[in-house]
């Protein structure tokens, strides 16, 4: 066990025996999207250059809770919910747009096999759901959508590879008002290697395609993830930069910022 000084306190890097066995494959779910763990991810994205002027700062933290449930010897159900906390100023002349609050859920159910393939692929799909919870009409897009989910990860020799996407249609009767339906496809490819240490070095990418605009929006993030143990309690932090390949019209553009924290609740 190796410890550091701080705030007097003792974080746990590297067990041995048993313990190294256990840190080791919580390592492994820490990074599989579907792993059959309970967890609280709390992730805080910085961006900048938002804006007619590329005045526009907007900070988005992430509330992430996965829950797995059991469904019989053979599948698990687990439940990705996303909820936003938006902060944005300096987007429009004169703070028009400068606002605080709750962004729209994202909910996405991914029905798994518990045993992976005969070649190691990990799989799981379902359903992913856009709920209207927006505090303002800045913050939402004001409208249900639904669509299909899917990912697929391999865990081999410290790399984890794969992939997540899912597509959002704005379901029949939305929207209320005169916004534009949604037609937007997600991709998320992940690749990342964790050292003896679990210590995670990763990279991927976020993008958005909107088929009615016909953009993208791909920021690419690198990042560093360390699991550790502090008072017995196993949780990974993160950290790292992002940065925009391609936005959207008024979206972010250049560099950006990403911190993590995951409790990680093993059963």
């Amino acid at each position: 066990m190796k410890c550091n000084g701080l705030i007097g306190g003792c974080l746990v890097l590297v067990a041995s025996g048993a313990l190294a066995d256990d840190a080791a494959e919580l390592a492994k779910k820490s990074l599989n999207p579907i792993a059959a763990i309970y967890s609280l991810p709390v992730q805080y994205n910085w961006n900048q250059k938002l804006g007619p002027t590329s005045d526009g700062i907007q900070t988005v933290t992430n509330i992430q809770p996965v829950l797995p449930f059991s469904i019989n010897e053979d599948w698990n159900l687990i439940s990705r919910t996303i909820l936003p906390v938006i902060d944005q100023r300096s987007l429009a002349p004169n703070g028009l747009a400068d606002k605080s609050g709750i962004g729209d859920v994202t909910q996405s159910l991914f029905f798994s096999p518990k045993a992976a393939t005969e070649s190691g692929w990990i799989w799981g799909a379902g359903p992913v759901f856009l709920i209207p919870t927006g505090s303002d009409d800045l913050l939402t897009q004001d409208q249900w959508a639904a669509g299909p989910t899917a990912v697929v990860l391999k865990q081999a020799n410290g790399w984890t590879v794969g992939a997540l996407a899912n597509h959002l249609w704005s379901l029949e009767g939305s929207p209320a008002d005169d916004r534009e339906r949604i037609n937007a496809t997600f991709l998320q490819p992940f690749v990342s290697y964790t050292t003896s240490t679990y210590t995670s070095f990763g990279v991927n990418t976020e993008s958005t395609y909107d088929w009615r605009t016909k953009e993208w929006s791909v920021p690419l993030n690198l990042s560093v993830t360390q699991l550790l143990r502090i008072g017995g309690q196993p949780l990974s932090i993160q950290l790292g930069p992002r940065y925009w390949l391609d936005s959207t019209v008024n979206g972010a553009y250049g560099w950006g910022f990403r911190a993590a924290v995951t409790l990680l609740f093993p059963r």
